[in-house]
Protein backbone atom coordinates (compact mmCIF):
# COMPACT_ATOMS: atom_id res chain seq x y z
CA UNK A 1 0.00 0.00 0.00
CA UNK A 2 1.27 3.32 -1.11
CA UNK A 3 2.53 5.43 1.81
CA UNK A 4 1.57 8.77 -0.35
CA UNK A 5 -1.35 10.33 0.38
CA UNK A 6 -3.27 13.16 -2.09
CA UNK A 7 -2.38 15.27 0.37
CA UNK A 8 0.88 14.64 1.27
CA UNK A 9 2.27 13.54 -2.43
CA UNK A 10 4.52 16.02 -4.15
CA UNK A 11 3.72 15.35 -7.67
CA UNK A 12 -0.34 14.20 -6.92
CA UNK A 13 -0.71 17.93 -5.10
CA UNK A 14 1.27 19.33 -8.25
CA UNK A 15 -1.17 17.54 -10.99
CA UNK A 16 -4.34 18.68 -9.40
CA UNK A 17 -2.84 22.39 -9.40
CA UNK A 18 -2.33 21.90 -13.31
CA UNK A 19 -5.79 20.38 -13.72
CA UNK A 20 -7.36 23.33 -12.00
CA UNK A 21 -9.38 25.06 -14.81
CA UNK A 22 -10.50 28.41 -12.89
CA UNK A 23 -7.71 30.73 -12.64
CA UNK A 24 -8.53 31.70 -9.29
CA UNK A 25 -8.80 28.22 -7.98
CA UNK A 26 -5.05 27.27 -9.65
CA UNK A 27 -3.70 30.31 -8.15
CA UNK A 28 -4.85 29.74 -4.26
CA UNK A 29 -4.14 25.80 -5.10
CA UNK A 30 -0.47 27.07 -6.43
CA UNK A 31 0.31 29.50 -4.01
CA UNK A 32 -0.49 26.62 -0.88
CA UNK A 33 1.47 24.18 -2.61
CA UNK A 34 4.33 25.99 -2.24
CA UNK A 35 3.99 27.04 1.28
CA UNK A 36 2.95 23.35 2.49
CA UNK A 37 6.39 22.49 0.66
CA UNK A 38 7.87 25.06 2.69
CA UNK A 39 6.92 23.91 5.72
CA UNK A 40 8.10 20.33 4.87
CA UNK A 41 4.46 18.88 4.42
CA UNK A 42 4.99 17.10 0.67
CA UNK A 43 6.57 13.62 0.01
CA UNK A 44 8.43 12.94 -3.62
CA UNK A 45 7.54 10.03 -4.47
CA UNK A 46 10.13 8.25 -6.96
CA UNK A 47 8.20 5.53 -8.44
CA UNK A 48 5.39 8.44 -9.46
CA UNK A 49 4.74 7.88 -13.14
CA UNK A 50 3.31 11.61 -14.33
CA UNK A 51 0.66 11.71 -17.11
CA UNK A 52 1.52 11.94 -20.89
CA UNK A 53 1.62 15.59 -21.69
CA UNK A 54 -1.75 17.51 -22.85
CA UNK A 55 -4.11 20.02 -22.46
CA UNK A 56 -4.03 21.98 -18.89
CA UNK A 57 -6.11 23.27 -17.34
CA UNK A 58 -7.63 26.03 -18.58
CA UNK A 59 -10.77 28.18 -18.05
CA UNK A 60 -12.73 28.32 -21.79
CA UNK A 61 -11.70 31.59 -22.18
CA UNK A 62 -9.63 32.88 -23.54
CA UNK A 63 -9.96 31.50 -27.06
CA UNK A 64 -6.72 30.47 -28.52
CA UNK A 65 -5.51 31.33 -31.51
CA UNK A 66 -2.48 32.23 -33.63
CA UNK A 67 -0.29 34.71 -32.35
CA UNK A 68 -0.89 36.80 -35.37
CA UNK A 69 -4.30 37.35 -34.30
CA UNK A 70 -4.06 38.13 -30.72
CA UNK A 71 -5.63 41.86 -30.92
CA UNK A 72 -3.16 44.43 -30.34
CA UNK A 73 -3.79 48.51 -30.00
CA UNK A 74 -1.70 51.47 -29.29
CA UNK A 75 -0.08 51.52 -25.95
CA UNK A 76 -0.91 54.99 -25.92
CA UNK A 77 -4.24 54.26 -24.87
CA UNK A 78 -6.33 52.84 -22.30
CA UNK A 79 -7.91 50.26 -24.23
CA UNK A 80 -4.02 49.21 -25.23
CA UNK A 81 -2.78 48.67 -22.34
CA UNK A 82 -5.65 46.62 -21.18
CA UNK A 83 -5.15 44.77 -23.82
CA UNK A 84 -1.53 44.53 -23.22
CA UNK A 85 -1.80 43.55 -19.47
CA UNK A 86 -4.41 40.88 -20.70
CA UNK A 87 -1.71 39.58 -23.22
CA UNK A 88 1.08 39.60 -20.30
CA UNK A 89 -1.75 37.95 -17.84
CA UNK A 90 -1.81 35.51 -20.27
CA UNK A 91 2.32 34.41 -20.49
CA UNK A 92 2.10 34.61 -16.16
CA UNK A 93 -0.57 32.28 -16.46
CA UNK A 94 1.04 29.76 -18.74
CA UNK A 95 4.20 30.49 -16.64
CA UNK A 96 2.54 28.65 -13.66
CA UNK A 97 1.59 25.62 -15.43
CA UNK A 98 4.81 25.20 -17.07
CA UNK A 99 6.48 26.02 -13.87
CA UNK A 100 4.40 23.15 -12.10
CA UNK A 101 4.81 20.56 -15.08
CA UNK A 102 8.46 21.17 -14.37
CA UNK A 103 8.09 19.78 -11.09
CA UNK A 104 5.54 17.27 -11.93
CA UNK A 105 7.24 15.83 -15.40
CA UNK A 106 10.79 14.77 -13.89
CA UNK A 107 10.16 12.78 -10.83
CA UNK A 108 14.32 12.36 -10.72
CA UNK A 109 15.57 15.44 -10.25
CA UNK A 110 17.16 16.43 -6.58
CA UNK A 111 15.49 18.14 -3.78
CA UNK A 112 16.36 21.64 -4.79
CA UNK A 113 14.70 20.91 -8.12
CA UNK A 114 11.20 20.99 -6.81
CA UNK A 115 11.84 23.28 -4.24
CA UNK A 116 13.05 26.09 -7.26
CA UNK A 117 10.21 25.58 -9.64
CA UNK A 118 7.53 25.47 -6.34
CA UNK A 119 9.02 28.47 -5.70
CA UNK A 120 8.52 30.02 -9.68
CA UNK A 121 4.93 28.66 -9.77
CA UNK A 122 3.53 30.50 -6.78
CA UNK A 123 5.56 33.60 -7.68
CA UNK A 124 4.64 33.01 -11.44
CA UNK A 125 1.20 33.01 -9.23
CA UNK A 126 1.47 36.45 -7.73
CA UNK A 127 1.99 37.99 -11.23
CA UNK A 128 -1.29 36.94 -12.35
CA UNK A 129 -2.98 38.02 -9.22
CA UNK A 130 -1.33 41.47 -9.75
CA UNK A 131 -2.26 42.26 -13.38
CA UNK A 132 -5.73 40.70 -13.09
CA UNK A 133 -5.79 43.23 -9.89
CA UNK A 134 -5.06 45.99 -13.12
CA UNK A 135 -7.60 44.44 -15.67
CA UNK A 136 -10.46 44.22 -12.83
CA UNK A 137 -9.94 48.12 -11.79
CA UNK A 138 -10.62 48.95 -15.73
CA UNK A 139 -13.57 46.89 -16.08
CA UNK A 140 -11.80 43.81 -18.17
CA UNK A 141 -10.71 40.04 -16.98
CA UNK A 142 -9.02 37.56 -17.79
CA UNK A 143 -10.36 35.69 -21.03
CA UNK A 144 -11.64 39.06 -22.63
CA UNK A 145 -9.13 39.04 -25.50
CA UNK A 146 -8.09 35.73 -27.58
CA UNK A 147 -4.55 34.75 -26.38
CA UNK A 148 -1.53 32.16 -28.17
CA UNK A 149 -0.61 28.92 -27.22
CA UNK A 150 3.09 29.12 -27.80
CA UNK A 151 4.47 28.18 -24.49
CA UNK A 152 2.39 25.37 -23.58
CA UNK A 153 3.30 24.29 -27.12
CA UNK A 154 7.06 24.01 -26.01
CA UNK A 155 6.24 22.52 -22.45
CA UNK A 156 4.17 19.37 -25.02
CA UNK A 157 7.51 19.51 -27.12
CA UNK A 158 9.89 19.29 -24.29
CA UNK A 159 8.46 16.72 -22.32
CA UNK A 160 10.06 14.28 -22.79
CA UNK A 161 13.36 15.93 -21.66
CA UNK A 162 14.27 17.50 -18.65
CA UNK A 163 17.48 19.27 -19.97
CA UNK A 164 15.91 20.38 -23.30
CA UNK A 165 12.63 21.74 -21.05
CA UNK A 166 14.96 23.96 -19.13
CA UNK A 167 16.75 25.27 -22.55
CA UNK A 168 14.05 25.90 -24.13
CA UNK A 169 11.33 26.94 -21.97
CA UNK A 170 13.21 29.21 -19.71
CA UNK A 171 16.26 30.34 -21.57
CA UNK A 172 14.88 30.95 -24.89
CA UNK A 173 10.55 31.90 -24.54
CA UNK A 174 10.63 33.18 -20.81
CA UNK A 175 14.04 34.92 -21.51
CA UNK A 176 12.42 37.06 -23.96
CA UNK A 177 10.48 38.49 -21.74
CA UNK A 178 13.70 39.96 -20.08
CA UNK A 179 14.69 41.40 -23.33
CA UNK A 180 11.18 43.64 -24.19
CA UNK A 181 10.03 44.33 -20.93
CA UNK A 182 12.63 47.55 -20.38
CA UNK A 183 11.07 48.95 -23.57
CA UNK A 184 7.42 48.41 -22.34
CA UNK A 185 8.26 49.99 -19.08
CA UNK A 186 9.75 53.34 -21.14
CA UNK A 187 6.42 53.16 -23.26
CA UNK A 188 4.90 53.12 -20.01
CA UNK A 189 6.54 56.11 -18.20
CA UNK A 190 5.56 58.05 -21.51
CA UNK A 191 1.56 57.76 -20.11
CA UNK A 192 2.64 57.94 -16.65
CA UNK A 193 0.95 54.74 -15.45
CA UNK A 194 2.63 54.25 -12.68
CA UNK A 195 0.44 51.10 -11.48
CA UNK A 196 1.37 48.81 -14.89
CA UNK A 197 5.04 50.24 -14.37
CA UNK A 198 4.82 48.61 -10.69
CA UNK A 199 3.99 45.45 -11.22
CA UNK A 200 6.05 44.95 -14.43
CA UNK A 201 9.04 46.12 -12.29
CA UNK A 202 8.33 43.08 -9.92
CA UNK A 203 7.67 40.77 -12.10
CA UNK A 204 10.79 41.33 -14.18
CA UNK A 205 12.83 41.52 -11.38
CA UNK A 206 11.28 37.91 -10.23
CA UNK A 207 11.85 36.60 -14.16
CA UNK A 208 15.54 37.26 -13.81
CA UNK A 209 15.70 34.86 -10.84
CA UNK A 210 13.27 32.27 -12.80
CA UNK A 211 15.22 32.13 -15.63
CA UNK A 212 18.41 32.04 -13.61
CA UNK A 213 16.82 29.04 -11.95
CA UNK A 214 16.33 27.51 -15.64
CA UNK A 215 19.92 28.04 -16.50
CA UNK A 216 21.03 26.65 -13.49
CA UNK A 217 19.38 23.52 -13.65
CA UNK A 218 20.23 23.44 -17.37
CA UNK A 219 23.66 23.38 -16.74
CA UNK A 220 23.40 20.79 -14.27
CA UNK A 221 22.33 18.52 -16.78
CA UNK A 222 24.60 18.85 -19.19
CA UNK A 223 27.67 19.09 -16.27
CA UNK A 224 25.74 15.08 -15.62
CA UNK A 225 25.49 14.56 -19.26
CA UNK A 226 29.28 15.34 -19.41
CA UNK A 227 28.10 17.77 -22.63
CA UNK A 228 29.01 21.06 -23.43
CA UNK A 229 26.30 23.77 -22.55
CA UNK A 230 27.35 26.21 -24.81
CA UNK A 231 28.02 24.26 -27.72
CA UNK A 232 24.42 22.11 -26.88
CA UNK A 233 22.26 25.55 -26.57
CA UNK A 234 23.46 26.26 -30.00
CA UNK A 235 22.41 22.57 -30.60
CA UNK A 236 18.98 22.76 -29.67
CA UNK A 237 18.24 26.24 -30.37
CA UNK A 238 19.10 24.89 -34.37
CA UNK A 239 17.38 21.55 -33.78
CA UNK A 240 14.20 23.27 -32.13
CA UNK A 241 13.87 27.20 -33.25
CA UNK A 242 15.11 26.88 -36.85
CA UNK A 243 18.56 28.00 -35.84
CA UNK A 244 18.04 31.74 -35.18
CA UNK A 245 15.69 33.89 -32.25
CA UNK A 246 14.12 37.09 -32.07
CA UNK A 247 16.59 39.98 -30.58
CA UNK A 248 17.84 42.25 -29.58
CA UNK A 249 18.86 40.62 -26.53
CA UNK A 250 19.05 42.40 -22.55
CA UNK A 251 22.80 41.64 -22.16
CA UNK A 252 22.66 42.85 -18.25
CA UNK A 253 19.20 41.19 -17.41
CA UNK A 254 20.59 37.78 -19.00
CA UNK A 255 23.80 38.23 -17.43
CA UNK A 256 22.51 38.07 -14.10
CA UNK A 257 19.55 35.18 -15.25
CA UNK A 258 22.66 32.89 -15.68
CA UNK A 259 23.96 33.42 -19.62
CA UNK A 260 27.65 33.88 -20.15
CA UNK A 261 29.27 36.21 -22.83
CA UNK A 262 30.09 33.59 -24.73
CA UNK A 263 26.48 32.72 -25.15
CA UNK A 264 24.71 35.91 -25.66
CA UNK A 265 27.60 36.22 -28.97
CA UNK A 266 26.48 33.03 -29.87
CA UNK A 267 22.55 34.37 -29.33
CA UNK A 268 23.82 37.99 -31.64
CA UNK A 269 25.29 35.86 -34.05
CA UNK A 270 21.64 33.60 -34.20
CA UNK A 271 19.48 37.27 -34.07
CA UNK A 272 16.61 37.98 -36.44
CA UNK A 273 14.97 41.30 -35.94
Amino acid sequence: MSLFTPESSLFLRTEQCLNAQDPDLKVSLTRALYKDWCAGKLEIDRSFIAEEIAEVGRPEQPELVASRDVPKRSINTDEGRVILCHAIAHIEFNAINLALDAAYRFTDMPEDYYRDWLKVASEEAYHFTLLEKYLHKRNAKYGDYDAHNGLWEMAQLTAHDVMIRMALVPRVLEARGLDVTPGILKKLAQQKDEEFIGYLEIIHKDEIGHVAIGSRWYKFMCEKRELNPRQTFKQLIEDYMNGSLRGPFDEVARLQAGFTQQEIADLKALEIN
